[in-house]
């Protein structure tokens, strides 16, 4: 089993959205004892967001990149290939001004490539990553659960829908800056949701 985990949080391990994750993840480890887990921590190392070169070498045929094509296109087929041999995918993602991170738009937009995690059919787009489930961890200050301003679920539902990812799950751990007293306890709850989440992953 192998687990990809991107993390998008800007302070890294003191982020709660990735304290949930690192927590899953240590759960998921217990039940597959033998299992690779890779990292892609955005926070630390961000991926760069496209640019019109970037953008053209990535969709160009490998076979008729140009050299320097080919180096613009590295990090994504890096990425992509970690997305296809991933049996899990688990995204740590915090809210910021009602949406995801930037650096976690960037690293979607690496690896959406028409042609190899999904295609365009005369019936529509079809996901090409199959048989990878996904399990969204996210942490707010305020509480948008089943609210419009909730941007970041029905998003990140239709864009891993699309790539062919149509299990997911979310654990969300909200009301932390309105509440900060409670913080521990929402953070306790989030985490117990995760550690069931993973004893059936």
């Amino acid at each position: 089993m192998n687990l990809l985990h991107i993390s998008s949080s800007l302070f890294s391990d003191q982020g709660n959205s990735k304290q949930l994750a690192n927590h899953y993840i240590s759960q998921w480890l217990e039940q597959h004892p033998g299992g690779q887990v890779t990292e892609r921590d955005l926070g630390k190392e961000p991926v760069p967001h496209l640019d019109n070169l970037t953008l053209m070498a990535n969709i160009t045929a490998a076979d008729k990149r140009t050299a320097e094509q080919q180096a613009q296109a590295r990090l994504a087929d890096t990425l992509i290939e970690e997305l296809m041999q991933a049996d899990i995918l688990v995204l740590s993602v915090p809210m910021y001004n009602f949406g995801i991170p930037s650096t976690l738009k960037a690293w979607i937009d690496n690896v959406a490539r028409a042609g190899t995690t999904f295609k365009y059919t005369a019936t529509g787009p079809v996901g090409l990553v199959n048989d990878t489930k996904a399990v969204v961890l996210t942490a707010r200050g305020g509480a948008y659960f089943e609210t419009p301003n909730d941007t970041q679920t029905p998003y990140l539902k239709t864009l891993l829908g699309f790539l062919g990812i149509t299990d997911v799950q979310f654990v969300y751990a909200e009301r932390l800056n309105m509440e900060p007293e409670k913080a521990p306890e929402i953070m306790s709850t989030a985490k117990a949701e995760a550690e069931k989440l993973a004893a059936s992953a």
